[in-house]
C-alpha cells in the first residue's frame, strides 16, 4: 500500500460528473477510471463520484450506450468538483437550463471543469471569461469566434484557478494524474499511471495535436513552416510569394516543394485548409454564411459558395441544413 503524501483525508473528495447528451465516452471513462484506481492502489476511499444530467434518469453517449444517472442538476456543495463531459454538437446540447445551473452553482465557489467539448458550456455560462482554457482541436476555430474573452490554448488540459478544461480523450488521464499528485503525491499518481499502462504522462505544457510533419507525413522544415503560416492566417490569407520570402526560398521553389511532397499547389493546399475550417464553423456554430466566409478569407459569399461546392459537392447552405436534420 502506498504512503500518501498528505495523509488519509477525513472524508473522500466528491466529483459530480455531468454527462451531456452524446458525450464522448472516452473522456469520461478516462477520468473516472483514474479515480477508481487511485482508491484501489491506495487502499482508501480517496474519491467518490456521482453521475448527473438533465432529467436525472438516463443519457446516451456518442457511441450509443445508455448510462443511468444518479441525480438531476441539483444543488452541490462548495467543496464538490463538477466535471461536465461533452461530445458532438455541444452547442446543441448546452441547454438554457444547464447554463443557468452552472451560473448558480458557480457562485458557491466549487471547482468546475469541462472535459472534451464541455468547455463550450462553461464559456456559454461566462465561467471562463478572463481565464485560460482549452478545448478539442476540432472545436477551437468556432470557440475562438464565439468567446473572445477567453484565452484559448492548444494544451491538453488547463487549470486556471477553480476552472478546469481538457482537450478530450486521454487528456482526462493527464488531468486526473495531475490532480492525484497534488492531492496525495507523485508516488500514487505514478502507480495509477502504471495500472493504466500509461507510459507518457503529459503536463499542461503539452499540446494536443501531432506535429505538422507527422500529420502531413513530410519532414521538411521549410515546408512545415509554410503550412504553419497557412494554419495561422486563415482569415487573411498570405500570398505564396510572401510565404516563400518568409522561409527564404523563391515562389517557384515553394511550388515545387508542394508538388513534390503534397501533390498539389500551395494555393490548392491553402484553399483546402480554409474550406475545412469553414466547414467546422458551419457545423459547430450559428454564424451567418457571410461571417463564415469572411472568417475563412473569402471576400464574397458567392465566391465562398462556389469554392465550397467544388470541394464538397454541396453548398454551404445545404451542408448546414443537412446537419440540422440529423440532430
Amino acid at each position: 500500500m502506498v504512503s500518501l503524501a498528505n495523509g488519509v483525508p477525513n472524508r473522500p473528495k466528491r466529483y459530480i460528473f455531468v454527462l451531456l447528451d452524446r458525450f464522448t465516452m472516452l473522456c469520461f471513462a478516462s477520468a473516472v477510471e483514474a479515480l477508481r484506481i487511485a482508491n484501489r492502489v491506495s487502499g482508501h476511499a480517496l474519491y467518490i463520484w456521482e453521475l448527473a444530467g438533465e432529467g436525472g434518469k438516463t443519457v446516451r453517449c456518442s457511441a450509443g450506450i445508455t448510462y443511468k444517472l444518479d441525480r438531476d442538476l441539483d444543488n452541490v456543495a462548495h467543496d464538490d468538483t463538477i466535471l461536465l463531459c461533452g461530445g458532438i454538437s455541444v452547442h446543441e446540447t448546452t441547454s438554457r437550463r444547464l447554463v443557468h445551473w452552472l451560473r448558480r452553482e458557480s457562485r458557491k465557489g466549487p471547482v468546475i471543469g469541462g472535459l472534451c467539448t464541455a468547455g463550450y458550456a462553461l464559456a456559454r455560462a461566462g465561467l471562463l471569461d478572463g481565464k485560460r482554457a482549452t478545448i478539442h482541436w476540432e472545436n477551437q476555430d468556432s470557440f475562438t469566434e464565439e468567446f473572445g474573452d477567453v484565452t484559448l490554448t492548444k494544451s491538453v488540459f488547463v487549470i486556471d484557478g477553480n476552472r478546469i478544461t481538457t482537450a478530450g480523450g486521454t487528456a482526462s488521464i493527464d488531468l486526473m494524474l495531475k490532480i492525484i499528485a497534488t492531492d496525495h503525491g507523485e508516488e500514487l499518481a505514478n502507480l495509477v499511471a502504471d495500472q493504466l499502462i500509461y507510459t507518457s504522462i503529459r503536463t499542461d505544457q503539452d499540446t494536443q495535436r501531432l506535429s505538422i510533419s507527422t500529420r502531413v507525413g513530410v519532414r521538411h522544415s521549410k515546408l512545415g513552416c509554410v503550412i504553419r503560416m497557412m494554419e495561422q492566417n486563415i482569415e487573411e490569407p498570405l500570398s505564396p510569394s510572401a510565404m516563400a520570402q518568409q522561409v527564404c526560398i523563391s515562389t517557384r521553389q515553394l511550388e515545387r516543394l508542394f508538388r513534390r511532397y503534397l501533390n498539389r499547389s500551395p494555393k490548392r493546399y491553402y484553399m483546402d485548409l480554409r474550406l475545412a475550417r469553414a466547414r467546422n464553423l458551419l457545423m459547430q456554430t450559428d454564424m451567418s454564411l457571410i461571417n463564415v466566409a469572411l472568417a475563412c478569407g473569402f471576400a464574397s459569399p458567392s465566391h465562398f459558395s462556389k469554392c465550397y461546392r467544388a470541394h464538397y459537392n454541396t453548398t454551404p447552405y445545404r451542408e448546414r441544413g443537412n446537419q440540422a436534420a440529423q440532430v
